[in-house]
């Protein structure tokens, strides 16, 4: 793939904008020899303003999203993408959300532009766990973790049950759901149907994958073997 073609669906610019990059010199190897367009290069040893490219397709990343912020490319309001570097929504393939967080949902969130890789999460068929963090505006009851765990939960106007899915109460009003698919709101409306409100959610895990210290609103790319080990069933 030519130079400016790569540059430009890695999102660093429109292609007249990567031909201007490349003319002013900033585009180059490792070595800091300036690239011309039809250079053959390796990509992991092409540099752009000194430093290293973004991976090619395939890319997956994580943030820990802060309250307030949509899951959305174009939408009114605060969106996901306003928190990575601007060229990660103009990459092509699309970097898109692996499933969503609502705006008042904080935590773990992924992002890749492997549409196959997206679905194979994200697909109840492959087990891989959601761990969500809940506050609730109520005390529990201690019937609940036996409900959701019965996967005869029918959640309101829709005819099939959920997944069974595991509790474990942390406090009065706390609990920790490890969930298996992905439905709208789906916890919000768990805890709607035992007669309990969320007032705060946030996911802690997907998998094996935890956000490690990852501070609100910041972002890293994943390692070959993140990215891999989440495909690991339970």
């Amino acid at each position: 793939m030519r130079l400016i073609k790569l540059l430009s669906n890695l999102g660093y610019g429109s292609r007249k904008e990567v031909q201007k990059y490349i003319r002013m010199g900033i585009v180059t190897d490792a070595e800091g020899t300036v690239l011309k367009d039809d250079a053959r290069t390796a990509h992991e040893d092409i540099r752009f303003n000194e430093r290293r490219l973004d991976p090619a397709h395939g890319v997956v990343l994580m943030l820990n999203k802060p309250t307030g912020y949509v899951c959305s490319l174009k939408d009114t309001g605060k969106l996901v993408y306003e928190l990575l570097p601007s060229r990660f929504a103009e990459r092509k393939p699309v970097l898109s959300t692996v499933g969503r967080l609502d705006a008042a949902t904080s935590g773990l969130l992924l992002f890749t532009d492997d549409g196959d890789y997206l679905h194979r999460i994200i697909s109840p068929k492959n087990h891989v766990a959601k761990i969500y963090e809940v506050t609730l505006a109520r005390p529990l009851e201690g019937h609940e973790a036996a409900i959701f765990a019965s996967g005869e939960l029918i959640l309101d106007s829709e005819k099939t049950p959920l997944k069974p899915a595991q509790m474990e109460q942390t406090g009065e009003k706390t609990a920790r759901l490890t969930l298996y698919e992905g439905r709208y709101h789906q916890v919000r409306r768990m805890f709607a149907a035992v007669g309990n409100h969320v007032e705060a959610l946030h996911r802690a895990q997907m998998g094996d994958l935890t956000l490690g210290g990852l501070e609100p609103g910041k972002w890293r790319l994943l390692t070959a073997d993140e990215r891999d080990g989440l495909l690991k069933t339970t």
